[in-house]
């Protein structure tokens, strides 16, 4: 009869560890696989990123419905959102004006994950050059959307688009002596 309470024990056991067993974690990333091409031109300077504290995790953060959000404990980020943003568009911001010195701060309003949806990216941006001839500050918002598949790897996919799309509205304003605000593309 001890014997076997011993197994009935160790099976038991042996079932509860195998039901704690957790997903492996996926980790994401918002600068895409392939090699994007640099334009030619000088490099648009970062100065700071900043983004809503919803989101401002190293899960990934989803919308759900009107008013609730999930946050995914087995898909992160690779790095901070603010890196992965910062290391996305650092490779893509350049101006064909090689004479003053550009910078960009960025302050994200939002950034929507809606799978099956979209994937939303708000951005209020502040363009500033220095040197000769300096233009005023030009501040700006653009929104992107991009619809999204059902799976976190198309959202990831839709975001990395419209960060391509962001930086491309960052460039041609730094480009263009004459200001104003470019349409989002």
């Amino acid at each position: 009869m001890v014997f076997s309470l011993r197994i009935a024990l160790a099976t038991t056991g042996l079932l509860l560890l195998g039901a704690c067993r957790s997903e492996p974690i996926q980790f994401h990333t918002l600068t895409p696989a392939h090699d994007v091409t640099p334009a030619q031109g000088a490099q648009i300077q970062i100065e700071s990123i900043s983004i809503p504290p919803q989101v401002d995790r190293p899960q990934v953060v989803i919308r759900q419905g009107d008013s609730r959000v999930a946050i995914l404990e087995t898909q992160w980020w690779a790095a901070s959102l603010v890196d992965e943003l910062r290391s996305a568009l650092a490779e893509q911001l350049t101006s064909s004006n090689l004479g003053p010195h550009v910078s960009v701060r960025l302050d994200v309003q939002r950034f929507d994950s809606i799978p099956g949806q979209y994937a939303l990216l708000d951005v209020k941006w502040r363009l500033r050059q220095s040197g000769a001839g300096e233009r005023p500050m030009q501040t700006c918002r653009t929104v992107l959307q991009s619809p999204a598949g059902s799976g976190i790897d198309e959202l990831v996919i839709a975001h990395q688009n419209n960060i391509k799309r962001l930086a491309a509205v960052i460039n041609q304003a730094a480009d263009h002596a004459a200001g104003g605000c470019p349409a989002s593309q």
